[in-house]
């Protein structure tokens, strides 16, 4: 770990110079990008007061390239973000907001527990909702040409929501990323799934209402399956084929009936109570991530709910955070 982290000391140092020729890119980038938005439908009027001000985040870069999924090992970014202190939060959060919980969970067929969890793992349920300017989040992000598509893209439809009137541009502060609200939703999911649950023709995703019911609605919608299963940690026999090992979230491949992975598996005998003939994937989150990590361990079995968060966030740790932190609160509840 510290070879990690002189290594993004080294980052910052040499390209600390480079961000002040980025300034000038970022305006030239910035009248391009213009051209490009009233083509798709943006006002004019709407570019210029919301854009005006947009600026290049050097530190959205550096947040870009060092993120905590891809440094820490498994067991110490699950370990901080399922804390006791998390669980105790997430049942007063609970009791507080009883009612609304219990009424999304019927409506939307999505448990109040999973819904907890993703709460405070994104946003520590609501106490920490990001500061960053997401215009310039995005536009940041958008220039860079890492992932210049997908944040254009974002960008576009987040304009396109305050010309509508959806969204108050004033409001929008959030992650380095530019996601949003208690559930840190991004703009194209804020336009497919969120929802102005109390009809007061705004949708409010710093309101435990909208912000909910959008959630639920969004995962529903995934196909999340109610009472089913997430993953189970697994101890792997050496002589298992390594391309049945998924170190990626971007597509869990090679997926077998459980039936024909029992034999790679030492501690099998405790998923003799699951469905045998049930499709599901092997993943082992620290390979090809962590420097020195074991191949075969920490290994996991995981179902088609995991893949739902997965849809969420690409992050096989994330995925196994919420599903960790899930179970915990149910077991308060």
């Amino acid at each position: 770990m510290k070879i990690v982290k002189f290594s993004f000391l080294l980052f910052i140092f040499f390209n600390t110079y480079l961000f002040a020729d980025n300034n000038v890119e970022f305006e030239i980038w910035k009248n391009k990008f213009k051209t490009l938005a009233i083509k798709e439908g943006i006002s004019e009027n709407t570019f210029n007061m919301v854009m005006s001000d947009a600026k290049f985040l050097p530190d959205v870069i550096r947040y870009d390239r060092y993120q905590p999924e891809f440094y820490e090992d498994t067991k110490t970014y699950i370990g901080k973000r399922t804390s006791i202190k998390k669980v105790q939060k997430g049942r007063d959060f609970y009791k507080k907001n009883i009612n609304l919980i219990n009424r999304i969970e019927k409506k939307y067929n999505v448990e109040k527990d999973l819904l907890l969890s993703l709460m405070g793992i994104e946003t520590n349920f609501g106490t920490y909702v990001g500061k960053m300017d997401i215009i310039s989040s995005l536009s940041t992000l958008s220039f860079d040409k890492r992932r210049s598509d997908f944040f254009t893209n974002e960008l576009l439809i987040l304009l396109k929501l305050i010309d509508d009137k959806q969204v108050n541009y004033k409001t929008l502060y959030g992650s380095w990323a530019g996601a949003f609200g208690f559930f840190q939703f991004m703009p194209s999911t804020i336009k497919s799934y969120a929802i102005d649950f109390n009809k007061d023709n705004f949708i409010d995703l710093k309101s435990s209402t909208d912000a909910y019911a959008s959630a639920a609605n969004y995962l529903n919608n995934m196909g999340w399956k109610k009472d089913s299963h997430c993953f189970y940690k697994i101890k792997l026999k050496e002589n298992i084929n390594k391309k049945y090992l998924n170190v990626s979230a971007r597509k869990l491949n090679n997926k077998k009936k459980l039936k024909y992975f029992k034999k790679f598996i030492v501690d099998s005998e405790k998923l003799n109570f699951l469905n045998e003939n049930m499709k599901v994937s092997i993943i082992t989150p620290d390979k090809d991530i962590i420097p020195d990590a074991e191949t075969l361990n920490p290994a996991y079995v995981v179902f088609d709910n995991y893949e739902i968060i997965l849809k969420w966030n690409r992050s096989l740790r994330f995925a196994l955070a919420v599903c960790t932190l899930k179970d915990k609160i149910k077991n308060v509840l």
